[in-house]
């Protein structure tokens, strides 16, 4: 679609007009499609960008938005090869209803954003020539009052009476994560595109797997499609289905307008008994194998209809024999689910591939293996595609919020349509593990008596959840705040879909999402990203991490003491659960892991793509075999998520004190069975404990029987009897990381491997990487450091600290379109990190923007505006 345009008043006079070739669209905009009314009005330069600072504010961009019709308008041709064949127009996803005209004929309405729409165009068409489509957009009938998000007042409600609409884009009213979007993501948010058949249709294709657990050598593979013949004529034919090596095929004979569902299983086709198929595993443990199904109709050497989709070949079993818990396995192996919640995958639906890749790979790279859909906001073939691609399982929901957050729908056959809709469309998936009717609540009888009864019809393998807070040891509910890491290892439930934390993003990632007037006053624009009064305690943070790390000096030190806060309560927050490995713990899914806005809360990367040291806490507790400090106990544990035995490996911890002295060393032998937390003991006890500085540091390594280096990991912490004060940290003296980088460049791609070493006597916190393109500007500009940033970027790691003679290098992965010519170049802030370019091919200097002593002294103030 083209072109858009506003009207206030919908006819059918001015659909048949709008519709014709004849019509002139003077004065309408040049849409964007995919993409909502909002997108399109901000393109245009009618309104700036919404989730900038306080741009969204109602004085700026007006409710009436979402109470406003709009009309769309393009011209096609259709395709001369579609001739002697029915022409249909798709539209994959509108929100909320939309009338749909092609060539001055009304064809019919869409409802719901999340149901397709499919229409047989072929007699008011002709193949070869222009043809004219309108379709009118009609907002939800209650967009409700979004609250505002301030400082005094905090982040209010969430949600309202927009749930009353059902399947729609309900979180746009207003959550405490994302503002109110004033068209409430009206529009064509979903492709739309022509395609032709000839008489027999091939609809809602199934594939399902088996395997005779526990063996893995062959899988019975069952097919199943729906044939319609749309057609007064009877039709025979031949339907045909191929994959791999196997190719199968049936005649079928269907009677005008009938409708048929053929199923071909390996009781009639003895190819679909695979022999040693390629499985799909859940990422950590195993490759992400799919295979390309292609059916077709054949009538004669006619193709009259065909479809290709993407499967997987693996068996998802939820429960165990020694535990009542929900308990996710893939073809026989548990799986310890590591998850993120995702609440909108972008608040104003500016979703293209590329991002969504962008985002899910960050999610791979971070060791997690799961994302909940929560409310199923982030419902698109993208998203499906990508997380089958990754490896990343889904915990699939429908379209109820909390029941204190909305009323239920009240439209039941608009509902339960575009439920039905998205089972059909995106159920071959392997990665979908579980379909939930409601966040945080049971659904009404009336819903749940029908989900049940469409989970019998159209998904026979996988498991329907009524709640995401109730049965089997699920459990919802946080906390969401910033807690100190030993709280985290204090729980019962063993299923947790969600629990979060304060995620505070880079100095960059600020200074990108605001103007500099408010970089250093926490203030309403702070509050409108979500650092305010509210579960996530936005509003106590700033104390929380002052009393922690000692004073707030300004924006850079803010940051500069969040990043430590970020990794010690995200790698907590796994590595608590870790320590209860299925005994009982089976899942641990972090409210949130993707942010919809710039925000100061719950994430593992901003925005803008770049991520903060949570994603990298949480790939650090990820590890597939991890070793951990127990910071309850103090005990040192390794996690064993492999399905085999873990034998011949060694611990090894040591202790350094502020001065960088190392004050205890100790080897610990390993053995454990799989699926388990193996306790090792205390890092040590009363009669060899060491004499220990205010804060003190660990540092542990698991290596296997032949030395290789299977994981380490790093802590700070304050002594027994003031764990939480850690304002010592403030005395480590600048540590001068010497710094080596290479590029390499391969298949598009910018491949840079930075060295670090330290050679200092202290050790260096949390070495922060950064990759920039272009020559710097003048730093001592307050802007200057900020240019040039490269994002996407996929580190192997980063936010790392270095002992005293400590080396470790690191790998950098950017587009190689995204350096728009220039020459790559690495920053490097941190803690107490300095750094030195030891002759490297790829620059590397210090981040002066990320500087505390860069800026001056503001305290970092809380200032409530009297904004209306």
């Amino acid at each position: 679609m083209q072109d858009i345009a506003k009207l206030p008043e919908a006819s059918t006079g001015a659909g048949a007009a709008i519709s014709k070739l004849a019509y002139k669209t003077k004065g309408w905009y040049a849409a964007v499609v995919p993409g909502t009314v909002l997108t399109t009005l901000v393109k245009n330069g009618v309104y700036p960008e919404p989730l900038y600072g306080e741009n969204n504010r109602p004085d700026r961009i007006p409710e009436s938005l979402n109470k406003t019709s709009y009309w769309y308008r393009t011209v096609v041709e259709v395709p001369a090869a579609y001739k002697g064949r029915h022409t249909w127009l798709n539209l994959d996803g509108i929100n909320f209803s939309a009338e749909v005209w092609v060539n001055g004929t009304y064809l019919g309405t869409m409802r719901g954003a999340f149901k397709r729409g499919i229409f047989d165009i072929t007699e008011y068409v002709k193949p070869g020539e222009k043809t004219a489509i309108a379709v009118l957009i009609k907002p939800q009938p209650h967009p409700g009052v979004p609250s505002e998000h301030t400082i005094a007042n905090g982040m209010v409600t969430n949600g309202g009476i927009t749930a009353l609409d059902g399947p729609t884009f309900l979180s746009t009213i207003s959550w405490d994560w994302l503002p109110g979007i004033r068209d409430r993501d009206s529009g064509i948010w979903a492709k739309v595109f022509l395609s032709s058949t000839g008489p027999v249709l091939v609809k809602d294709p199934l594939v399902t797997t088996d395997l005779p657990l526990p063996k893995t050598d062959s899988s019975d593979v069952a097919i199943a499609t729906m044939l319609e013949n749309i057609t007064d004529q009877p039709q025979t034919g031949i339907l045909k289905a191929s994959f791999g090596d196997v190719a199968v095929e049936k005649e079928v004979s269907l009677a005008p307008h009938a409708s048929q569902k053929v199923s071909l299983d390996p009781s009639a086709f003895p190819a679909l008994h695979v022999l040693n198929p390629k499985l799909w595993w859940p990422n950590g443990y195993g490759q992400q194998n799919l295979y390309d199904l292609h059916l077709s109709f054949d009538q004669g050497a006619k193709v009259s209809d065909s479809q290709s989709i993407s499967f997987g070949v693996r068996k998802i079993t939820y429960s165990v024999p020694d535990s009542e818990n929900l308990t996710i396995s893939v073809n026989g192996v548990r799986v310890f689910i590591r998850g993120g919640d995702w609440g909108l995958d972008e608040g104003m639906k500016r979703i293209p591939r590329e991002r969504l890749e962008a985002e899910i790979k960050m999610h791979q790279l971070a060791n997690i293996n799961l994302i909940r859909n929560w409310v199923g906001q982030s419902t698109g073939e993208d998203f499906y595609e990508l997380c089958d691609k990754y490896g990343i399982l889904l915990w699939d929901e429908f379209f109820q919020p909390n029941p204190s957050d909305g009323p239920d729908p009240d439209d039941l056959p608009t509902y339960m349509a575009n439920v039905r809709d998205k089972i059909l469309r995106y159920r071959n998936h392997p990665s979908i593990a579980i379909w939930c009717a409601r966040n945080e609540g049971f659904p009404p009888k009336e819903i749940d008596d029908q989900l049940r009864v469409l989970m019998a019809e159209l998904e026979p393998t996988r498991r329907y959840q009524p709640s995401s807070t109730s049965g089997a040891g699920v459990n919802s509910g946080g906390p969401y705040r910033w807690r100190t890491p030993r709280e985290y290892y204090s729980f019962t439930e063993a299923f947790k879909t969600e629990i979060g934390s304060s995620s505070i993003p880079t100095m960059e990632s600020i200074q990108g999402m605001m103007p500099q007037k408010d970089w250093e006053t926490i203030d309403d624009d702070w509050a409108e990203h979500d650092l305010a009064h509210g579960a996530s305690a936005g509003d106590t943070y700033p104390k929380t991490l002052a009393d922690r790390y000692g004073k707030v000096a300004n924006l850079a030190d803010f940051v500069r003491k969040s990043q430590l806060a970020n990794y010690e309560a995200y790698r907590a927050m796994y590595e608590g659960r870790n320590a209860k490995l299925f005994n009982p713990s089976t899942a641990v899914i972090t409210w949130m892991s993707n942010p919809a806005q710039p925000s100061f809360v719950w994430q593992f990367y901003h925005h803008d793509l770049e991520p903060n040291s949570a994603l990298f806490a949480v790939k650090k507790a990820g590890e597939m075999v991890h070793v951990q400090l127990n910071e309850q106990t103090g005990e040192v544990q390794v996690i064993n998520n492999l399905p085999e035995l873990l034998s011949g490996a060694t611990a090894y911890a040591a202790v350094y004190n502020l001065d960088g002295s190392q004050v205890l060393k100790r080897e610990m032998p390993v053995t454990g069975p799989a699926d388990t937390a193996i306790n090792l003991g205390s890092l040590y006890g009363p009669w060899d404990a060491p004499k220990l500085s205010p804060v003190y540091f660990v540092e542990l390594e698991l290596k296997d029987a032949q030395g290789k280096l299977l994981s380490r990991n790093f802590y700070w912490r304050g002594l027994p009897d003031h764990p939480d004060d850690l304002t010592a940290l403030d005395t480590l003296k600048a540590v001068k990381v010497e710094a080596s980088a290479t590029r390499h460049d391969a298949d598009g791609k910018v491949r840079i491997t930075v060295t670090l070493r330290n050679p200092g006597l202290e050790v260096a916190l949390m070495a922060h990487l950064q990759l920039r393109r272009g020559k710097p500007s003048n730093p001592s500009e307050p802007l200057g450091n900020v240019e040039g940033r490269v994002l996407p970027v996929f580190y192997s790691d980063n936010y790392i600290s270095l002992v005293p003679g400590e080396s470790r290098s690191v790998t950098i992965e950017a587009a190689e379109a995204d350096l728009k010519g220039e020459s790559p170049r690495i920053v490097v802030d941190g803690w107490n990190v300095a750094v030195s370019d030891a002759g490297s091919s790829v620059p590397v200097t210090l981040n002066v923007n990320a500087q505390v002593d860069h800026w001056p002294v503001s305290g970092l103030p809380i200032v409530a505006h009297t904004w209306k």
